[in-house]
């Protein structure tokens, strides 16, 4: 039976308003403080919740590339890998909205942070594996390559059709798209980090804005090359 089901308990509501426990509730903290530090915690909590999803539509597509050998799945995987670009996009505006963090509260309760750091999730690392960077591929990159073969044909002729290509050219542009929106995401993050921070060390050890900045660099490498390549081409072709 549904009928007991309801918005609140559904969504298991009575749990997840209770995990927002600002540290700085316990003290003498201006009111102000308090509330920042919990848009703070909100931010990361629904990051964390937004990285669950999108990992495990990844991970999807990587499955779907792996086990099948036609485009079968073709269209899911073109649906996966856009709401995922989609949803790159939601954890880029959550960086932007936290400009709002006034920093005078920042630095009031991040003592109360102790060791705790944005780098010690495993799910963005989880999510950064999967991608991979300019250096190299990841698992999402590799299986779509191999797929590409089993299929008979190749990224690079793929890449040279276009839109000739069909529902591979839009999962080729759904990757890449997806690439794109983590470059903009990682980049906004240096931005914030900086405004905030400057120079100064992240609060789990790190190098702060540089750590972040050392791992910013956009993902599918080879892909962007034969693209290139493609472009190259059709503009001595037309020429």
């Amino acid at each position: 039976m549904t009928d007991d089901v309801t918005y609140q308990n559904y969504l298991e509501l009575d749990t997840l308003l209770s995990l927002q426990k600002p540290r700085a509730a316990g003290s003498d903290a201006l009111k102000s403080t308090v509330l920042s530090e919990q848009f703070f915690i909100i931010a990361h909590q629904a990051s964390e919740l937004w990285l669950r999803q999108i990992i495990a539509d990844l991970e999807a597509v990587v499955d779907a590339f792996t086990t099948t050998d036609d485009t079968s799945n073709a269209e899911w995987i073109v649906d996966l890998l856009q709401r995922t670009a989609a949803l790159v996009g939601v954890l880029h505006t959550q960086l932007t909205a936290l400009d709002r963090l006034p920093l005078r509260d920042f630095a009031l309760f991040r003592q109360l942070l102790g060791t705790a750091s944005g780098a010690q999730s495993g799910q963005f690392h989880r999510l950064a594996h999967l991608i991979g960077n300019a250096e190299h591929e990841g698992p999402l990159y590799e299986s779509f390559s191999a797929w590409v073969a089993r299929s008979g044909h190749s990224v690079s002729d793929l890449a040279r059709r276009g839109v000739d290509a069909h529902v591979y050219y839009r999962i080729i542009e759904a990757l890449l798209d997806v690439g794109n929106g983590y470059w903009r995401w990682q980049v906004s993050h240096v931005s914030l980090v900086t405004k905030v921070m400057g120079s100064h060390a992240g609060t789990g050890g790190s190098t702060g804005a540089d750590y972040l900045l050392s791992r910013c660099t956009l993902p599918f490498a080879e892909l962007r090359e034969l693209r290139g390549q493609a472009h190259v081409g059709l503009s001595v072709a037309t020429s």
